[in-house]
């Protein structure tokens, strides 16, 4: 009797109770928290919710990045956007914060988001990282590139050949799904020796990268709430099949790669040699000496998905962006044409990487197409353990910091009209040195993408190869407005856009 009578006394004053509760967590956030002398919205200050607004609901979600923007042309470059977290726009202190040996660590908040917390990409202690990330490297490093650059260069022939034949029977080609299809097989094929073969797929995988784009809104909503993210990802899968196709798609990748992972374990056990080196066996082996731990099949499912989440849309937008600018403007489709006309008189010829990377305007399209498609848009949260001084500001220990690509590589004082596509920024090797500074699309430092020569191999050997082979393309049915980004952490199109298409010109 005493217990309910507690208990509906409790709930009689408990809305009166979370008021007070709510009001004072405002008010020490407003005035008493220690970030409270940084500029910035007072309703960013007070709770999360404005962060939410402009990631969910506000022009169909994915859209802080542009209220950052605004709130550093209104409140300078420190502005605090969130309860714990400030963002910076000055270009002098992103190497203080990314550069190697940078005491400022992941935000485990955010990164936990992707639910991969053994992925060498999510790990947020830096010495955990450290570990895993060899285990990785060799891999991914310029000499296993170029070992492995005819996986690059098969992909690339692939997509030229079924470029060749749609557009014979005049219908116009898909290369936003197209150059996406090419990151995603080159990955799977190059690091686990198990194509996804999505280039040979009906709409070169369009049902792939539906599931991808189903799932990619689902970041900002889990970094909000993170137990719904917790159930989402304990659906069982027969329940998965009933009520989401695209959950069940991702579920049912997550077990193909389960099963590639056992058998890697099993013919390791049994002693075989494998017919190529992946990073399942990479990661598989043991070498205590330098702190390697054998991970475990679940840590194991989890690092391939990170490589291939990584792998879903950075390269594509890259390659779509540098395409449909190059088509846009004769004068730099001419100049690119004649370079590589000059360079590899056969168009049939195999167009080498090294080759390739030292051709100065090819270059040039690339660094200016990179710098568009941003990478990683919106910004990269660390956390100080130490406390910093940014700007004249006092930041406490324990405060989460970011910038961002978008403002990096459209800051004017580095490149005058910077939503201009204009590959003669680089062609100075004085000035391009100065500019490099400015352009992050991997990130820096020892966090920055592990993935770098294998993106710059696909670049340059797709667009070498695309612009050497067809010559009399045009954009049809896209316009600017259709390669604009929102930000789900990897920078896409909005989902509403029309998909990037070229057809042969009209004689």
């Amino acid at each position: 009797m005493i217990f309910l009578t507690s208990l509906q006394y409790i709930l009689q004053y408990l809305p009166t109770l979370v008021v007070i509760c709510l009001t004072g967590a405002i008010v020490y956030r407003l005035y008493l928290h220690p970030l409270a002398h940084i500029p910035g919205p007072r309703l960013a200050a007070a709770t999360d919710l404005y962060g939410f607004y402009f990631n969910v609901i506000s022009g169909g979600g994915g859209r802080f990045f542009l209220q950052i923007e605004k709130l550093h042309q209104k409140y300078g470059p420190v502005v605090r956007i969130a309860p714990n977290e400030i963002h910076l726009s000055d270009p002098e202190n992103y190497d203080r914060i990314y550069h190697i040996g940078a005491k400022y660590y992941k935000c485990p908040k955010f990164y936990g988001c992707f639910g991969l917390d053994s992925c060498t990409f999510c790990t947020w202690d830096s010495e955990l990282h450290r570990v895993r990330r060899a285990a990785l490297n060799p891999r991914f490093s310029r000499k296993s590139v170029l070992e492995l650059e005819g996986v690059v260069q098969s992909k690339v022939q692939k997509l030229c050949q079924k470029v060749a034949d749609m557009l014979h029977t005049n219908k116009p080609v898909d290369l936003h799904h197209g150059f996406r299809a090419i990151s995603i097989d080159v990955i799977t094929d190059y690091a686990f020796d198990n194509c996804y073969d999505l280039l040979d797929k009906a709409g070169f995988g369009l049902e792939f990268f539906s599931m991808i784009d189903a799932i990619l809104p689902t970041f900002w909503i889990f970094y909000q709430w993170p137990l719904l993210q917790s159930v989402a990802m304990n659906i069982p899968a027969w329940l998965a099949k009933l009520t989401n196709k695209h959950i069940a798609s991702h579920l049912k990748l997550q077990q193909d790669c389960r099963e590639q992972v056992m058998n890697v374990r099993a013919t390791i056990d049994e002693g075989k040699p494998p017919t190529r080196i992946t990073i399942f066996h990479q990661l598989l082996r043991a070498d205590a000496a330098e702190g390697h731990v054998v991970p475990s099949a679940e840590e194991l499912v989890e690092e391939a998905s990170g490589v291939v989440a990584a792998s879903s849309e950075t390269t594509g937008n890259a390659l779509t962006f540098a395409t449909y600018n190059v088509l846009a403007n004769k004068r730099i489709h001419a100049k690119l044409t004649e370079e590589l006309k000059e360079s590899f008189p056969n168009p049939s010829s195999t167009l080498d990487f090294v080759t390739l990377e030292k051709l100065p305007y090819l270059n040039a399209v690339i660094k200016e197409s990179l710098r568009l498609s941003f990478g990683i848009i919106g910004r990269l949260p660390r956390v100080t353990p130490s406390g910093d001084v940014l700007n004249g500001y006092i930041i406490p220990p324990g405060t989460t910091v970011g910038m961002s690509s978008w403002l990096m590589h459209r800051n004017e004082d580095a490149f005058p009209e910077p939503d201009k596509f204009d590959p003669g920024r680089w062609l100075d090797p004085e000035s391009a040195k100065l500019l490099e500074k400015y352009l992050v699309p991997f990130s820096r430092g020892s966090r920055q993408c592990i993935g770098i020569p294998l993106a710059y191999c696909e670049i340059y050997v797709a667009l070498g190869t695309f612009f050497r082979q067809f010559e009399n393309l045009e954009i049809y049915n896209t316009s600017p407005e259709d390669l604009a980004y929102v930000d789900y952490f990897a920078a896409t199109h909005p989902f509403d856009a029309r998909k990037f298409h070229v057809v042969l010109k009209k004689s």
